[in-house]
């Protein structure tokens, strides 16, 4: 997305990444290089476990996890946030939007603990991935964030979960569900208790707007 006469943004300290699976990210690397792109981290196994990973940087700051993976049907397949008390955002995210905990690692000798959610395996479709930095509460979320948009069959029974949700655990509805002027798609939109946004869409209805 581009704002009209915008040409910088902070994207602050809590977004983490979105994660691009790839069959072979040394290829993927040399390809970024050869392009003028910057590689943060070379590609090679994780510490301690043998998946190949690589970091970039687009010119706009944003980061990406480079995670070699057999051939997916979902490329894009996480998105890193940093949250306050995981166990409080594993909690929402499950009840909020019925998520399931996929994963859950700490990793002392980096000092953070994180947590995959999703609604199948995350190797076969994109994954919300939590990242707790010991003794971090709060993080300053700067500009460039935007929203995570994700799709639903009923808006207005996904909005009740979520305000239940939010009563219990912090957040907040911003938008109550209904169609949006113009186009029609049924959305409704809140943000979670560390302040991320999320946007639900009418699935049935996005897809009439691709049509």
């Amino acid at each position: 997305m581009s704002n009209y006469g915008v040409d910088k943004y902070d994207i602050g300290e809590g977004f983490g990444h979105f994660g691009i699976a790839n069959e072979d990210v040394y290829k993927l690397a040399e390809n970024i290089k050869s392009k003028g792109g910057n590689i943060t981290r070379e590609p090679g196994p994780v510490k301690g476990g043998s998946t190949v990973i690589a970091f970039a940087q687009d010119p706009d700051g944003y980061r990406f996890a480079l995670i070699q993976r057999a051939e997916t049907p979902e490329p894009l397949c996480q998105i890193m946030l940093g949250v306050g008390d995981l166990e409080r955002s594993v909690k929402f995210y499950e009840k909020a939007l019925g998520m399931n905990l996929l994963r859950k690692k700490d990793v002392p000798d980096y000092k953070h603990t994180i947590a995959k959610l999703g609604y199948a395996d995350e190797h076969k479709t994109t994954a919300l991935e939590l990242i707790y930095n010991y003794g971090v509460t709060e993080y300053s979320k700067g500009n460039a964030y935007a929203q995570v948009a994700i799709g639903t069959n009923d808006v207005y029974k996904s909005a009740e979960a979520v305000d239940l949700a939010t009563k219990e655990l912090g957040g907040k509805i911003l938008r109550q569900p209904g169609p949006l002027p113009g186009i029609n798609t049924k959305i409704t939109s809140f943000v979670d208790p560390d302040g991320w946004k999320v946007v639900l869409v009418d699935h049935a209805d996005f897809l009439k707007e691709l049509q």
